[in-house]
């Protein structure tokens, strides 16, 4: 997946600069996932990390932030997996992680649920950030992207809060069409 850019981000670019997944998202990786996210396998967090760091190479960022969830959610699943995730890679050397100051400010309904297109709407002013980012060379963290609208809405805040650069790293990318990258 390195280097392709998908029909939809040709299109309408997204408020990232780039997407790093290492995986498409079918099987056997979205077992893997789902093990992590909903089977509490926390043993999963430092085989994604490890992905994402062969993918990530030699890079290096300012801050590595990871896809906050609501405290609520927080609550019922007991751990972020997104924030598990960046823990690993923070040791691997690729940045501090930054838990602390970019937040979900209201309950969203699970973006899974959702038709793609009232993926945007519900994201929309759920995130925020309560300190600046000037000049920094971001890299947001999740386990998986669909629609990158809530990657977007992250990014946005972000950029709006001084980034300089905003990138995403994900395990994996669902694809709504495999044959169009």
């Amino acid at each position: 997946m390195p280097g392709q850019t998908c029909a939809d981000c040709r299109t309408r670019p997204p408020p990232f600069r780039r997407t790093l997944a290492t995986f498409c998202y079918q099987f056997p990786v979205d077992r893997i996932i789902h093990a992590l996210k909903y089977g509490h396998q926390l043993a999963v967090a430092a085989w994604a990390a490890q992905q994402l760091a062969n993918t990530l190479g030699a890079e290096h960022f300012s801050r590595l932030i990871p896809l906050p969830l609501h405290p609520a959610r927080l609550r019922e699943r007991g751990f972020n997996q997104a924030l598990e995730i960046a823990r690993h890679l923070e040791k691997m050397g690729f940045g501090p992680v930054d838990r602390d100051h970019l937040h979900r400010q209201r309950p969203t309904a699970p973006q899974a649920g959702l038709p793609f297109k009232a993926r945007a709407a519900n994201v929309r002013g759920a995130f925020v950030a309560d300190q600046r980012y000037d000049g920094e060379q971001l890299l947001l963290i999740d386990d998986v992207m669909t629609t990158a609208e809530t990657a977007s809405e992250c990014a946005r805040i972000l950029s709006l809060h001084g980034a300089a650069e905003v990138s995403v790293a994900v395990v994996a990318r669902a694809l709504k069409d495999e044959s169009v990258l």
